[in-house]
């Protein structure tokens, strides 16, 4: 792992930050640590790190609001780290636009998991041997370019985080078929991936709000009571 992919962790809690520090530093990252709210919004403005290990616990200023603040920023991917106990925050802090969360206590083994899966989703695809990757997936109002990690709707381009991205791109794929939950959990967060469907519902909420025109009776990214999803046109 190249030393320019830099994760910004913000921990209160020093021992735990010198923990991922660490650790992360020994899979080859570059880390740089904040503790608390205020300078973690400073050191991501200042040094635009690949991704960001955000604690929702905070002093001087709150983790969702700093979820928050970043991601009206940024699309740099988010992992956030939420007590046993806190339900509500993980859902608000899917819903700030979060990527992933992993509950505390938690094996340093499964957070570096997941910072490596996030990277990876996080990024473009390459370029195909002798030329440019050329993919464009369009259904409905919906086009993505993926070569370019760019999509529109009626026209208007709209951000996704990389969660967000990849979902869509999952049903893309499969315009009119149904994608069960366990499916798309497995796609789009892996295989080892330890939370439940709530993260997944989260996330198609917001893709609703940025796809339909009345997300509250959505029209193309609909639900199968029980099942999972689909995509039509």
């Amino acid at each position: 792992m190249r030393t320019e992919v830099r994760i910004l962790v913000v921990e209160d809690e020093p021992a735990l930050a010198d923990t991922l520090r660490y650790n992360l530093e020994r899979e080859g990252f570059a880390v740089t640590v904040a503790p608390d709210g205020r300078r973690g919004l400073e050191r991501f403005r200042e040094e635009r790190p690949s991704l960001v290990i955000l604690d929702l616990m905070l002093p001087e200023v709150p983790g969702l609001d700093v979820c928050r603040l970043i991601r009206a920023e940024s699309n740099v991917p988010i992992i956030i780290l939420t007590a046993k106990d806190s339900e509500a925050d993980k859902v608000a802090g899917l819903e700030l636009g979060a990527d992933d969360y992993v509950t505390k206590p938690f094996s340093v083994r499964e957070l570096v998991s997941r910072v490596r899966a996030t990277l990876r989703r996080a990024r473009p695809p390459e370029p195909a041997p002798g030329g440019e990757a050329e993919e464009v997936l369009e259904v409905g109002p919906v086009r993505m370019d993926l070569a370019r990690h760019e999509v529109r709707v009626r026209g208007e381009p709209v951000d996704l985080p990389p969660k967000e991205f990849e979902l869509l791109e999952a049903l893309l794929r499969r315009p009119g078929r149904l994608l069960t939950r366990e499916r798309l959990i497995d796609e789009v967060w892996g295989p080892d991936y330890f939370g439940d469907t709530r993260t997944l519902d989260v996330h198609v909420k917001r893709l609703r709000r940025k796809i339909e025109e009345d997300p509250h009776h959505p029209a193309h990214l609909v639900t199968v009571r029980g099942l999972g999803y689909k995509f039509v046109g």
